[in-house]
């Protein structure tokens, strides 16, 4: 999937009219997350991509960041009988479950 669809189809997603540089920017920050747990070892990613396989988990996971603005680290918040408690800014691991770490057999 290319960047123009992923950013097309968040943008479908979020329905809000946010502009593409941010939609990009949480594309890029939902995919060094995948990049993360697929290569935990790894220090840096220059040359690497998400693979297609992830495309969808990318989308949802820069989703739920951009739904996420302002309220980040938001420990306890309750409105009207709706209650909120966020005990990490990080993205949930239930999130990343179906991404398999890289592995390599040492010689």
């Amino acid at each position: 999937m290319t960047e123009a669809t992923k950013i097309e189809r968040l943008s479908r997603m979020m329905g809000d009219g946010t502009d593409e540089d941010t939609l990009s920017d949480y594309l890029d920050i939902a995919g060094s997350k995948i990049l993360n747990r697929m290569y935990p070892y790894k220090t840096e990613y220059d040359g690497l991509t998400v693979p297609d396989r992830y495309a969808n988990v990318q989308l949802n996971i820069a989703c739920y960041l951009l739904n996420k603005r302002g309220a980040e680290g938001q420990i306890q918040h309750i409105e009207n009988g709706t209650h909120r408690n966020y005990g990490d800014a990080d993205v949930p691991d239930s999130m990343l479950k179906d991404v398999m770490p890289y592995a390599q057999a040492i010689r």
